[in-house]
């Protein structure tokens, strides 16, 4: 039987907020990702406040670690 850790998605798409752009990306297992250039404008995203990295604020999917009920980053 599966465990809930084997169930965790690591892939999730983001969208820009400032040009709409998606775009699905492979989230980091290891460490949080504060940062995340759109690849259309440029632009850095940032997590928005209370979020703890930008898969949580941007993306379809949240980070691993809120996936397995942890504190990312912790």
């Amino acid at each position: 039987m599966a465990t809930e850790a084997t169930k965790v998605v690591l892939e999730s798409t983001l969208t820009c907020p400032s040009c709409g752009h998606v775009g699905t990306e492979t989230m980091p297992t290891d460490a949080c990702q504060w940062f995340y250039e759109c690849k259309y404008c440029q632009t850095v995203l940032k997590p928005l406040e209370g979020d703890c990295c930008v898969y949580c604020s941007y993306a379809t999917v949240p980070c691993p670690p809120i996936q397995e009920g942890k504190s990312c980053c912790a």
